[in-house]
């Protein structure tokens, strides 16, 4: 016996539900135009909101500017005070005259003070100046130290020697001069291989350069406190100096 006699009414029940069951085919014409019928709506519905929205127009960088003047302060060291007088024209025409803005030295609690005023136009003309005065008080030439301002990847880091490995008294003294070299000849060896500027100051280092050449510099200097010879590190150098020109 079938399935469709044991059921009562089968039969019946599938023809019928075989009539009705019809597949609806539609074609890509009536797709077409059910969907560009849908996107006039929608255009329409939207069309006075879209009217609507205001337009504004962009800032300028005076504009964006904050209305009240802004300050910074760089305190400057004592072995840089005699230098600081005599390049002060190198330090004051590029921020007065290149980033528009007002500064002055304090001599009694000799600080360099920088403002903006009405005709600064950057708004990140004060950081930039505040780095570039910084920077020469931490013993970089006024000539290093402008490059800050006309070259935006350039970064300055500071670090001690203690911070590498902890020397005291005649350990401390050899490792700075490991890192100074004869007459300052492993200092500029590895400020030339890197394209860097180092400035020694005691037992601090500041390297200024970009942020790939910073760390190159840096891990040759440390090489140098940790009692690697000039010679190593020199190789290192030209290892890494000749794979950059390739790069290049």
């Amino acid at each position: 016996m079938s399935l469709l006699e044991r059921m009562p009414g089968g039969s019946s029940k599938m023809a019928e539900s075989m009539d009705t069951d019809d597949d609806i085919v539609i074609t890509t014409e009536q797709l077409a135009t059910t969907i560009s019928k849908a996107t006039q709506s929608i255009g329409a519905s939207s069309g006075p909101a879209a009217a609507d929205k205001p337009d504004f127009a962009p800032l300028s960088a005076k504009d964006m500017r904050n209305k009240r003047n802004e300050f910074r302060r760089i305190r400057v060291p004592p072995h840089r005070f005699s230098p600081l007088k005599n390049d002060w024209l190198k330090i004051y025409s590029p921020i007065v005259e290149y980033l528009k803005l007002q500064i002055r030295m304090n001599p009694k609690s000799r600080v360099i003070e920088i403002k903006t005023c009405a005709e600064t136009e950057d708004v990140g003309a004060i950081q930039k100046a505040a780095d570039f005065v910084r920077a020469y008080c931490l013993g970089f030439t006024a000539e290093d130290s402008l490059a800050l301002l006309r070259m935006e990847d350039l970064y300055l880091e500071s670090f001690e020697i203690k911070d590498v490995k902890t020397l005291n008294g005649d350990h401390l003294s050899r490792a700075i001069g490991r890192i100074a070299g004869k007459d300052g000849k492993t200092k500029y060896t590895i400020e030339n291989a890197t394209k860097t500027r180092i400035s020694l100051a005691d037992s601090k280092i500041h390297i200024l350069g970009t942020f790939q050449n910073i760390k190159i510099a840096r891990d040759a200097v440390v090489s140098l406190i940790l009692g690697s010879p000039p010679g190593k590190v020199y190789s290192n150098l030209r290892i890494i100096a000749s794979r950059m020109k390739e790069r290049i």
